[in-house]
């Protein structure tokens, strides 16, 4: 029998919800010990990290306005109530991520431990909000739509657009913590890559 014949478990409302508040409040203490260690991660907010240690601007804020250009694709790519998920999960996430330096104050963080523990909660994270169909945005959203329109592999485009972040990096971080960052990415991938597989988990919302 194949997974998609198996019977499925819709997720209720306050289901929805409270995967929503938990995976973004989880992401948003990884992005805390990531920022607390001068450590980046990919995609969108990979580009939030590099502003913010240019010019000092809060995470959160630029955060949600450089996922704000990507709705329109996710419209288009997919539908108005994905989008109006992921939404509200990167509001959440730049809200949490601003809150979460008042609630929490974190002297003495040791940065390997920073790039394992961040890597890991933001990749769990971000696997509470794809079970309940919600994303963080930006790049995976663009690499979809250029997959659909140009033919160009999503993979590729992503592994693209993450290199050139890591590259700048070099310019900007110390080489040690450009190397944690890349560990820390290994351990959020594989979190969400052995987790998030077809049948694994059968609930839809």
């Amino acid at each position: 029998m194949d997974a998609a014949d198996l019977p499925q478990d819709p997720h209720r409302p306050y289901e929805d919800v409270m995967a929503m508040l938990l995976g973004t409040l989880l992401v948003a203490l990884g992005v805390h010990f990531y920022s607390q260690a001068l450590l980046l991660t990919g995609s969108t907010a990979g580009m939030a990290f590099l502003v913010q240690y240019a010019t000092g601007w809060r995470f959160g804020m630029v955060f949600f306005l450089i996922n704000l250009p990507f709705y329109y694709l996710a419209i288009r790519r997919m539908g108005w109530s994905f989008t109006l998920r992921t939404f509200v999960a990167i509001a959440l996430v730049s809200l949490f991520a601003e809150l979460t330096g008042r609630w929490l104050d974190v002297a003495g963080l040791n940065a390997v431990y920073a790039a394992l523990m961040g890597g890991s909660l933001i990749g769990i994270g971000m696997l509470v909000l794809f079970r309940h169909r919600t994303s963080l945005g930006g790049i995976n959203i663009l690499s979809l739509y250029l997959q659909d329109s140009r033919g160009w592999r999503a993979g590729y485009v992503q592994l693209g657009v993450d290199g050139l972040l890591l590259l700048i990096a070099c310019f900007m971080l110390p080489l040690d913590k450009v190397a944690l960052s890349v560990i820390g990415a290994l351990v959020l991938n594989l979190i969400v890559a052995l987790n998030h597989k077809p049948g694994r988990y059968m609930g839809v919302s």
